[in-house]
């Protein structure tokens, strides 16, 4: 399945540089991990914000929320998921 994932990093501004830093690079490398394992497909910056839209594939939602979960900053981020589903357009 496959999902757009919109989410908002709202980490405290008084977070130390460090802390922040560390998180930041602690983040990168597990969406490199996620997608190797093919699950996150794309990634899009929200220009004049602290958020990003993704493409996620996933076999299920619970599968989809261990995913995003595994985020070290998931406990300050705002996520909102649609389901995506394959338009008859697309369709061969």
């Amino acid at each position: 399945m496959e999902f757009l994932v919109r989410t908002e990093n709202l980490m405290p501004p008084d977070t130390p540089d460090d802390t922040r830093e560390r998180l930041r690079a602690a983040e990168r490398e597990r969406a490199m991990q996620l997608r190797e394992a093919g699950i996150l497909k794309r990634l899009w910056r929200v220009p004049g914000r602290n958020a990003t839209i993704g493409l996620y594939e996933a076999d299920d939602p619970a599968a989809l929320h261990d995913a995003l979960t595994s985020l070290p900053m998931w406990k300050w981020m705002d996520v909102s998921v649609e389901a995506l589903a394959t338009h008859p357009q697309e369709r061969k």
